[in-house]
């Protein structure tokens, strides 16, 4: 067995394809003395099928603040600590965090063993920009507050990611259709890596179209980024309202006006009136 250093260890595991199952994880998982895991049913299979028998301690969304103090006294005692997820990147919309920061606050060492991701899967293949990018992860359930989001998210520039849940994977491209509008690229996967792997592209309107044929899995949704505004027209409109009115407010009317972000119109009348007053 390979011998390994003290400390916490995040570990990513296959999304789908165990051949994606890296032999250092592998290592990692057989060598550490415990592995917090998001399902310990889940993940028994998983170890099992390579032979890996260490013990296992749960660590999920309603139990890590108070399992993290527990783990991270282990950790200082000497212990060697694994954290997987379901599947993928342990804490990417999936549970860790605060044992991370307990972890480093306590002077313990932290460890990355690096591997899948379903979002940079997604976007890998998807054909829209990869350069930039925002991850969302998770859209709110509540109707109401996911459709905020969404509109507070309208004019990013960059393509934006999101995880769903089938039951809602058609609602949510219903808001997105309000938000961003019919005609938007974007992409939606499911199943990666896996035998019913989907990828499709197009139009936000064709993507809830096609969606509904398909129930599997969970989604990635990936929206390309909105057009920017020019920037002249932006500017024109400020520097005619904040003649008349002060600042912020002359950014709200602007913002409303051409559809640029208020505080990216806040932050141009503030450098313009510095720039002045040199």
């Amino acid at each position: 067995m390979v011998s390994i250093e003290a400390g916490l260890y995040i570990v990513a595991t296959p999304i789908g394809n165990l051949g994606d199952f890296s032999p250092r994880a592998r290592e990692v998982l057989a060598a550490v003395d415990l592995i917090a895991a998001e399902d310990t049913r889940h993940s028994g299979r998983l170890l099992a099928h390579f032979g890996i028998a260490t013990p296992q301690i749960s660590l999920h969304e309603h139990n890590e603040h108070e399992r993290s103090g527990e783990l991270v006294e282990r950790l200082r005692r000497g212990a060697s600590v694994a954290v997987i997820s379901d599947a993928g990147t342990p804490l990417i919309s999936d549970p860790g965090l605060p044992l991370v920061r307990e972890a480093r606050v306590a002077g313990v060492p932290v460890y990355t063993v690096p591997g899948p991701c379903a979002f940079v899967a997604a976007l890998s293949v998807s054909g829209l920009a990869t350069d930039r990018f925002a991850f969302e992860g998770f859209l709110p359930s509540r109707p109401a507050a996911r459709r905020q989001r969404l509109a507070d998210l309208a004019d990013e520039e960059r393509p934006l990611i999101f995880y769903e849940s089938p039951h809602r994977i058609i609602a949510t491209l219903t808001d997105m259709i309000a938000a961003f509008g019919p005609d938007r690229e974007g992409c939606i996967a499911r199943e990666l890596t896996k035998l019913y792997e989907t990828v499709l592209t197009g139009p936000l309107e064709m993507l809830r179209s096609r969606a509904e044929t398909e129930s599997r899995g969970e989604w990635v949704i990936i929206v390309s980024g909105s057009e920017p505004r020019p920037v002249a027209d932006v500017e024109r409109t400020l520097e005619v309202l904040s003649a008349e009115l002060p600042l912020k407010q002359a950014a709200a009317l602007t913002a409303r006006l051409t559809g640029a972000p208020r505080n990216k119109i806040y932050a141009m009348g503030l450098a313009k009136k510095d720039q002045a007053e040199r």
